[in-house]
């Protein structure tokens, strides 16, 4: 169990209201982790972290943020610094997908606010939470990118493309943070049953995406959260500037 004890650590989880995020953050609370919850809402931020808190008291805080705007991101690192002193893990999980079709079809505001708030948000908040990382030499850097960054889609090409930059953002900061012991990786979900992605997995489409998936399901949030939990901990310690796949099999 040492290999994943998070005792003793801060983790801030963004899009952690629900989801993917949600179980991320309660798996790292699990393994010890104080956690700060963080969406764009503060009512389902107050009632994630409520019940945390009454696992573990004094576990988590709520901090809503959107991840659009600069300032809210450096509130979010400045009340998780208030709140716990620090951060030691920053899994940057929220984004946004507001147009399905072929990128001839898509409209400037549409574009830029997936560029934005999947790429330039991502690096906002690594430049404001890592500094503190690298001067104490110790850090976990996670960003959840997607399967659709490993290859097109015709319905979703602009978020594809946003993932492919996140997978790069993870190798480049990898590099350049790696000497001050800051790991920075990416997690690569296949299709997870979330409100986020339920257009792609309710009905048909989602029996014909399990008919191609080697393990013959979809994923649950938990699955991913197992993969940020290795990251987060020693027992990813000589992992950084990589991408995990958790996909059940598909893209092979």
């Amino acid at each position: 169990m040492e290999l994943f004890d998070l005792s003793g650590k801060v983790a801030v989880v963004t899009g952690s209201s629900r989801g993917i995020g949600r179980a991320i953050a309660e798996r790292l609370a699990e393994h010890g982790a104080n956690v700060v919850i963080s969406s764009r809402k503060a009512g389902p931020c107050e009632e994630v972290a409520a019940a945390l808190n009454a696992r573990r008291l004094g576990s988590a805080v709520a901090v809503a943020a959107n991840i659009s705007l600069k300032e809210d991101l450096q509130r979010l690192v400045d009340e998780a610094a208030r709140a716990f002193g620090r951060i030691d893990v920053l899994v940057c999980n929220a984004a946004s997908n507001p147009y399905a079709g072929p990128m001839e079809g898509i409209s400037d505001e549409q574009f830029r606010k997936v560029l934005d708030n999947n790429i330039l948000s991502t690096h906002w908040l690594i430049q404001m939470a890592a500094p503190q990382m690298r001067r104490r030499r110790d850090g976990a850097i996670v960003i959840i990118s997607s399967i659709g960054g490993l290859r097109g889609d015709p319905q979703l090409g602009a978020y594809c493309i946003s993932k492919a930059a996140d997978i790069q953002l993870a190798r480049n900061l990898a590099l350049e943070f790696g000497p001050d012991n800051v790991r920075v990786n990416c997690i690569a979900p296949g299709l997870v049953k979330t409100d986020f992605a339920r257009v792609l997995w309710e009905g048909e489409a989602g029996e014909a995406r399990t008919d191609k998936t080697p393990l013959r399901r979809l994923g649950e949030p938990d699955d991913i959260a197992g993969a940020a939990v290795f990251l987060a901990s020693r027992a990813g310690a000589w992992t950084t500037g990589q991408t995990i796949v958790v996909d059940g099999g598909e893209t092979c």
